[in-house]
């Protein structure tokens, strides 16, 4: 069982959390203050979860830990709503920050994940499961309750979002959180095959019928060496349904209303117990009205539907979704973890994000492969491989260093307005700066206070 100590959760909810915790297999030493904390931690290593309900003001009990014991983890537990936390807390060295209502699961997997990269065992792989899904914003708040929701019932999920958007990490959470989710997690991308190809892959290779089968009965047959009997008791999750042939997709609809198969080999009646989900884009809604989709297969898919927002329209996870994925590329690379300073993590909460979460992943991979050391990443890194348009790296030709100063400063002070809705208090706190000097330098690089409100 793995061990935390919990700094500063309010007494009202010690009960549901360490209820929570242990259900995780993680055991809970409680400390109402920074220094009973320190006292418990000479006498047990282990990780700290540092509660922010007190605000900023609770980060000095991670500076004085920091200072007695540079080398302890630590994790922030943050209230949804005050989404400004969870940037203090990425800046002030937390491993990961966790919104309420805090899971159990995800703590345990945290703390494993990060063990394992201090450990440097092995090059950790992406990860694809709930981890990565950060719900500090209210619109992944409303896509935590549908995981909930969907987790609880076999019928079917459609995923809906940009490329990005996070729509098979969804599909795992939901994979992994059901009660019989001891089966297998399938992926099928369907545009992957031509149309013989997919039926293969799917029901595996036609075998002859004997007298005994059960075929008269119109059921599908499906091979022991098809996908689809690979998925038997787990989750069939499907990429691009709409390129699918019309013939799949009818053999498909037929299993998901049957929920029985014949084995072909044996000719034998089989359960078709399988979870069916699909990750669409936009233009999916199109293919159904176009016929591109059965109608049979499309409310099959679509018992429950979970529409993922845009990185951009959730700014309040980016902060702690980059320190993730900062921390995970550092440890495949096997170098210590690097931090994003203030000014970087304020700029990259303002980029568009047209590639969403896979698009932040490979600009913070091109920063980590761009440094020449140090531990700490600047605004002039970020720089270094993106344009405040969102349109590729390009150095305008001609003109001094100041007027390229210039430029930067105008086009950074609009972002971060932009940003923070126009609001002069929050852009001057992420500028670090004071009012006063944005008002004058507002008024000096004629940027208007322009809010979409």
């Amino acid at each position: 069982m793995k061990s935390v100590l919990y700094l500063g959760c309010p007494g009202p909810e010690r009960a549901d959390t360490e209820r929570l915790l242990s259900a995780a297999n993680v055991s809970v030493i409680w400390a109402d203050n920074v220094a009973y904390a320190l006292n418990e931690l000479q006498r047990h290593d282990v990780p700290v979860l540092l509660d922010l309900s007190r605000g900023a003001a609770a980060l000095q009990n991670a500076r004085e830990i920091r200072n007695h014991r540079a080398s302890t983890l630590m994790f922030a537990v943050v209230d949804a709503r005050r989404p400004d936390l969870t940037t203090e807390a990425v800046l002030a060295g937390m491993a990961d920050v966790f919104a309420r209502p805090l899971g159990g699961r995800r703590v345990a997997n945290a703390i494993e994940r990060e063990l394992k990269y201090e450990s440097r065992e092995a090059d950790p792989e992406p990860h694809t499961n709930g981890d990565d899904l950060y719900s500090h914003s209210a619109s992944m708040r409303d896509v935590m309750t549908l995981i909930a929701r969907a987790s609880t019932m076999r019928a079917g999920v459609l995923i809906r979002g940009e490329e990005g958007t996070g729509r098979q990490v969804v599909a795992r959470a939901i994979h992994s959180l059901q009660s019989s989710g001891n089966g297998l997690f399938i992926v099928i991308n369907c545009a992957a095959y031509d149309p013989d190809e997919l039926d293969l892959n799917l029901f595996g290779p036609a075998v002859r019928r004997t007298n005994g089968d059960q075929e008269s009965k119109g059921l599908e047959r499906v091979s022991r060496h098809g996908r689809l009997h690979e998925a038997l008791g787990g989750t069939l999750y499907l990429q691009n349904i709409a390129e699918a042939p019309t013939r799949v997709q009818a053999r498909l609809a037929r299993l998901l209303r049957d929920r029985e198969a014949v084995l072909a080999e044996s000719g034998q009646p089989i359960d078709f117990d399988v979870r069916p989900m699909a990750g669409v884009d936009a233009g999916f809604d199109d293919a159904v009205r176009e016929g591109r989709v059965r109608d049979d297969l499309y409310r099959r898919l679509s018992v429950l539907r979970i529409d993922m927002p845009p990185l951009r329209n959730r700014r309040e996870d980016i902060p702690a979704l980059a320190n993730y994925f900062m921390r995970e590329i550092c440890a495949s690379l096997r170098i210590p973890p690097k931090t994003l300073s203030r000014s970087a993590l304020s700029l990259i909460a303002a980029l568009p994000w047209r590639g969403n979460a896979t698009e932040l992943r490979m600009l913070l991979e091109s920063v980590v492969h761009g440094l020449q050391g140090g531990r700490g990443i600047g605004l002039e890194d970020v720089l270094a491989h993106v344009r405040l348009d969102g349109g590729p790296v390009v150095f305008a030709k001609g003109g001094t260093l100041k007027q390229a100063r210039v430029r930067f400063e105008r086009d950074y002070i609009a972002a971060v307005l932009e940003q923070h809705r126009g609001r002069i208090s929050e852009a001057a706190k992420a500028l670090g700066i004071q009012r006063t000097n944005l008002y004058r330098k507002m008024r000096s690089l004629r940027v208007s206070r322009a809010s979409r409100q």
